[in-house]
């Protein structure tokens, strides 16, 4: 801030102590000085007339009179006088150390100053705030009037109020106004200026304060409240305002937009109650509640309510308040209410999907497992039953506890590769473990899923111990079937070369030899020799025909379809163990109703190779044969014998195979149960009626 050289100072001015201290002295150095002059002259003359009359003497003492006057008369204004000279040096001292302070002050105040005439609009003086500022350096300051800094659109406005400036020069002066900077743009300016007296100028020291920020500042701020007011009508939110003393209040345009009601044209005061509408009683008690504690502090809610629209619509509002104040420190409950309809909607929807979600994986087949850092955070009841846990003792367990030693470097790869591995279109089979450490084989498949907040992985377990299972025994299956193929395309060539070797050595000889004798008797004339070859022929017959007979019998027994199941096992048992070692225990019920031809076939079938295996391998003592019905559904056959026994996991006879695929292939489950030195039971379940009516006529031989 420049200092100025001090004018006459005006009546209203009071008085520097400098010029008080030389008007005071002034007048006491004159009136001390007069005072001893006079007094001197007058003392002086008097005395020189006391001590001489001679007048040469007296002109030497008036001589000495006034050199010693002179002399005094120095000394004394010397000493009058020095102390009004320090006062004024000191003085001087403190007025440039003031003047230099004021302009070190001027020049390093951060905000921008100038100094311009009011006449002339001269720029005289600038800081360096203001060149840092505007970008001009001082020297260009000095070369342009004040008014270079206003736009030229502003030109008008801004000589109306240099005008009232002039007519009141020394009223302080603030102008809001968009000032042009060097670089051509523009910043808003706030401007305070007083009138001072600049080296003998009627000047006005200018202070700009730049607001520039402030009013980027109000406009986000504005720019804020609209978004604020887009984004609650897009939440469907409303602010609302209640004062507790009166129970009025003052609700935004959402709010009764929300309510299904139309906004007033001006905010008023009314009651919070005049908008809700409850849905039901207990809504309304519990509204009614709401109210009234809100003319209690503090103030603190957030409460569900569930109301209707003017229109009917059922509502869901969220509805939350606080004990505040308002721009006046006035006590006000402060709230929103929004409208969450959707949001309880969808809630809810979520509720029962995950409910559903939560239920699915509970009954799934297939083990559910999520881990963290490799220890379990969740497992399905298949999960646990997989591994042999109880529901909940699986939490916690580590992976290693679960993966076999040799997949377990390779599960681990898949869970934590940071690109997921292809997938081969079926899950990898790895071994795992049981609780008891029994391994079994599994499908794992991997995925990412958030669980209780974290990132976790997801690994479904399929159990593959009966597929596996199951396929093993189906590959066995197909290998006993090939191999039961062609021992019984063998068996048919076997069989049918033994028919044909029967019926041309025995039946075909027999036959051959009738026609012998026949021939012999037709020619012979002796009547008794003609008899014995009739008989002869007759005999041949016979026995001709019980050949036929036991090839047929073999073939297919009459009995079975002539007298039934029960009578056909009774005739079997009874041939094959005729002239055996071996003890026959027979216990063959009468069924309730006679089983399907197929059945009835099968059950003889197995009966037969049973029984005829005891005789060819058992060396058995004793053997049982029962049958007896199952509660109406079937027949129980059992073939029981004290035999050698033999591996049931060992090598299998075709015998065995037919047995099995003799059952299977009618619905009925065929056990076979033996051991080394333990005998072997055969026990077959068959149904009344088969499954498949269109037997393999292959199979009966």
């Amino acid at each position: 801030m420049p200092v100025v050289p001090p004018g006459p100072p005006s009546p209203s001015t009071p008085e520097l102590p400098l010029a008080q201290a030389l008007r005071r002295d002034r007048r006491r150095v004159v009136l001390a000085y007069l005072v001893m002059a006079l007094a001197w002259i007058a003392c002086s003359d008097a005395a020189v007339q006391l001590l001489t009359d001679d007048i040469e003497t007296a002109a030497h003492w008036q001589t000495a009179k006034g050199a010693f006057f002179v002399v005094a008369s120095a000394t004394l204004l010397y000493l009058l006088l020095r102390p009004l000279a320090q006062h004024v040096l000191q003085t001087h001292a403190r007025l440039e150390d003031s003047e230099t302070r004021h302009r070190q002050m001027f020049q390093g105040n951060p905000g921008p100053i100038l100094v311009y005439d009011l006449e002339s609009l001269a720029i005289l003086d600038v800081n360096p705030a203001a060149s840092s500022l505007f970008g001009w350096s001082r020297e260009e300051f000095m070369a342009m009037p004040v008014t270079a800094l206003w736009p030229g659109g502003d030109t008008p406005a801004l000589a109306d109020k240099l005008e009232q400036i002039r007519a009141q020069p020394e009223q302080l002066c603030v102008i809001t106004a968009d000032l042009v900077l060097r670089d051509g743009s523009h910043r808003r300016m706030e401007m305070r200026s007083n009138a001072i007296d600049y080296a003998g100028h009627r000047a006005r020291l200018l202070i700009a304060i730049d607001r520039t920020s402030e009013d980027q500042a109000l406009r986000r701020r504005d720019q804020a409240l609209a978004r604020v007011e887009e984004a609650h009508e897009m939440a469907r939110i409303g602010a609302w305002e209640v004062d507790p003393a009166t129970g009025l209040g003052r609700y935004s345009n959402q709010v009764y937009q929300l309510l299904g009601r139309r906004p007033p044209e001006a905010r008023r005061w009314h009651r919070f109650e005049e908008l809700l509408v409850p849905a039901d009683p207990a809504t309304a008690a519990l509204a009614e509640q709401l109210l009234q504690d809100m003319g209690n502090a503090p103030v603190q809610i957030d409460v569900l309510l569930p109301l209707l629209a003017m229109d009917g619509r059922a509502l869901m509002v969220h509805l939350r308040a606080q004990s505040g104040s308002d721009d006046a420190g006035r006590p006000r409950v402060l709230g929103t209410l929004q409208d969450v309809t959707e949001r309880e909607q969808s809630r809810r929807l979520l509720r029962e999907r995950e409910e559903q979600f939560r239920e699915l994986v509970r009954v799934l087949p297939d083990g559910v497992v999520i881990l963290s850092e490799e220890h379990v955070l969740y497992a399905n009841a298949c999960a646990a039953a997989q591994f042999g846990y109880g529901q909940h003792t699986l939490l916690g367990e580590p992976l290693s506890e679960l993966v076999a030693a040799e997949d377990l470097a390779r599960v681990r790869a898949q869970l934590f590769a940071p690109i997921p591995l292809p997938s081969t279109g079926a899950a990898e089979v790895i071994g795992m473990l049981r609780l008891d450490g029994e391994r079994f084989q599994a499908g794992l498949a991997v995925g990412d899923v958030r669980y209780g907040g974290r990132n976790c992985k997801l690994l479904i377990v399929r159990d593959l111990s009966e597929p596996e299972r199951i396929r093993a025994a189906l590959e066995t299956s197909n290998r006993e079937l090939q191999a039961m193929a062609g021992r019984l395309f063998s068996l048919q060539e076997d069989e049918r070369r033994a028919i044909s070797r029967d019926l041309h050595d025995d039946i075909g000889q027999a036959i051959t030899a009738m026609k012998l004798s026949a021939y012999a008797a037709q020619d012979e004339a002796d009547a008794q020799r003609r008899d014995e070859d009739l008989a002869q022929i007759i005999q041949l017959a016979d026995a001709t025909v019980g050949k036929l007979r036991d090839i047929s019998m073999l073939l297919r027994p009459p009995q079975l379809d002539a007298l039934g199941l029960e009578a056909a096992l009774r005739w079997q048992a009874s041939v094959l163990f005729r002239s055996a070692a071996i003890e026959l225990l027979p216990d063959i019920q009468t069924l309730p109703r006679r089983p399907c031809g197929d059945i009835e076939q099968a059950c003889f079938r197995i009966a037969q190779e049973s029984l005829t295996n005891v005789l060819r391998h058992a060396r058995a003592s004793q053997v049982s044969l029962q049958l007896h019905d199952v509660d109406d559904q079937g027949l129980h056959l059992q073939v029981r014998d004290d035999g050698e026994g033999f591996d049931p996991d060992g090598p299998r006879g075709l015998g065995l195979i037919v047995m099995r695929e003799r059952a299977q292939s009618v619905g009925g489950t065929l056990t076979i149960e033996s051991a080394h030195g333990a005998g072997t039971l055969v026990d077959l379940y068959l149904p009344y009626r088969s499954s498949d009516p269109a037997t393999p006529d292959s199979l009966d031989y």
